[in-house]
């Protein structure tokens, strides 16, 4: 291993063991938290499962709102995501899920205050912890963690994409397969498995496209497409989270006269990072995340008991 993955293993250990033992203590917010994470550096579709849980929430008349740090945003503080904001004031994935689900959706680096900002301007109700695993200075109620098959197989960073090592699972209470990952790569012994299916939903696709995107792993995307009878005649990858320039959208543009491209077509993510630009490339298709989860009414049922059972045992 990369002595640097090491010390960063090393460094991540003692942190965890701190909150173990109990040198450091999770402040507990009035309402339950439900914590959506992962193992790793993006790309295991955290945002996309956030989504899909607000709806299996909302379909059952249950408030909520979701806590997010909004990552490569440039204000500070804890914020309300306006939807009709920009990704500069509170993040893309933030801004997102926040047009998707049309619920409260508060960012701020300490989620415990954004938190409680949540519960002093609606309520207290449910809230839904965004990239939550490592965030151990918010107590939770019910922990949810994504895994791929990339995940069973890779090194901690900065060698590989893994923030911990497969065995921290072990605080999980849901472990979700996600992209095809199967539980015997995964220390999933006495944890509730989830499996969900991911795909897209390609709707008025250009002829011969240009496909862009800056996710953490383009090559899954492009792969969507291909299996979806769509075969991009270009390519463009940006870093994930990038916000598009003038300068960008001039070379998509050129790259599409090049290349006899019809159009465009990307991600959701993308979309709100263009902004402004987004109708400068047209025709762009714009294509949709679709998450299923197996069994989500018995899934939402058990997470639900766990917490209550919980709740009455506090």
């Amino acid at each position: 291993m990369n002595p640097l993955s090491t010390i960063y293993g090393s460094v991540v250990g003692a942190r965890n063991a701190l909150y173990d033992l109990g040198v450091l203590q999770a402040r507990r917010l009035q309402g339950p938290v439900i914590s959506v994470g992962n193992l790793s550096a993006g790309g295991s579709g955290k945002t996309p499962f956030v989504m899909l849980l607000g709806e299996l929430l909302k379909a059952r008349g249950i408030n909520f709102d979701v806590l997010s740090r909004g990552y490569g945003r440039e204000s500070k503080g804890v914020r309300l995501v306006d939807p009709a904001g920009l990704p500069q004031e509170f993040g893309d994935e933030p801004l997102l899920i926040a047009r998707k689900l049309q619920a409260p959706v508060i960012v701020g680096e300490d989620r415990y205050e954004a938190g409680r900002f949540a519960e002093s301007r609606f309520g207290v109700q449910l809230h839904v912890l965004d990239d939550g695993f490592q965030h151990r200075a918010l107590a939770r109620d019910f922990d949810i963690v994504l895994v791929t098959p990339q995940d069973a197989k890779d090194q901690l960073l900065p060698s590989g994409r893994l923030r911990e090592p497969l065995g921290a699972l072990r605080r999980a209470d849901a472990v979700v397969l996600s992209s095809g990952a199967t539980a015997d790569s995964f220390p999933v012994e006495g944890k509730l498995v989830w499996r969900v299916r991911r795909g897209i939903v390609p709707l008025n696709v250009p002829a011969r496209p240009v496909v862009f995107c800056g996710i953490a792993r383009p090559q899954n995307f492009v792969l969507q497409l291909r299996a979806a009878n769509i075969e991009p005649v270009a390519e463009a990858f940006y870093r994930d989270h990038h916000a598009y320039s003038e300068k960008d959208v001039h070379e998509l543009l050129a790259l599409k006269q090049r290349s006899e491209a019809g159009g465009f077509v990307t991600t959701e993510k993308d979309a709100v990072n263009l902004g402004g630009y987004l109708s400068a490339l047209a025709p762009l298709a714009v294509i949709p995340v679709k998450m299923e989860l197996e069994g989500a009414a018995n899934a939402v049922d058990t997470m639900l008991h766990k917490i209550d059972e919980r709740k009455r045992g506090a």
